[in-house]
């Protein structure tokens, strides 16, 4: 399983990568995309919206499915990819590219709360 070790991770595999800006990249993770199998549905959060860590805010949706995307912090909705919701099979063919939203943290702290890739690997490892 593709497990990039520059990102961050969540127990309900999100991935986040901090931005240059201040801002966090999320997206859901290789093993999540591939437990789903194709995607045909995405919605996004509002931008400007109000989050707090663990709550849903985006939900993917496969043939198989329907799942909720947590965000992995606290924050604000900075940013949305607009793309994504015409081209959902973008998240299958590279879950890493295909960011969802972009958060600005309330608290960037919060950050070093969150699963290094090797303690991802460890929860995926199991199922």
């Amino acid at each position: 399983m593709n497990v990039p070790k520059e990102l961050k991770y969540t127990g309900t595999h999100e991935w986040v990568r901090t931005n240059d800006d201040g801002t966090v990249s999320v997206g859901i993770t290789d093993h999540a995309q591939a437990q789903l199998g194709d995607l045909v549905f995405i919605e996004l959060p509002e931008v400007g919206r109000v989050v707090a860590a663990a709550e849903a805010c985006a939900v993917v949706e496969s043939v198989k499915a329907a799942s909720d995307v947590y965000a992995p912090i606290a924050g604000t909705i900075a940013a949305v990819n607009d793309g994504l919701p015409a081209k959902p099979e973008a998240v299958n063919a590279d879950a890493y590219a295909s960011w969802l939203f972009k958060l600005t943290p309330s608290d960037p702290a919060a950050l070093a709360q969150l699963l290094a890739p090797a303690a991802y690997e460890a929860t995926i490892g199991d199922e």
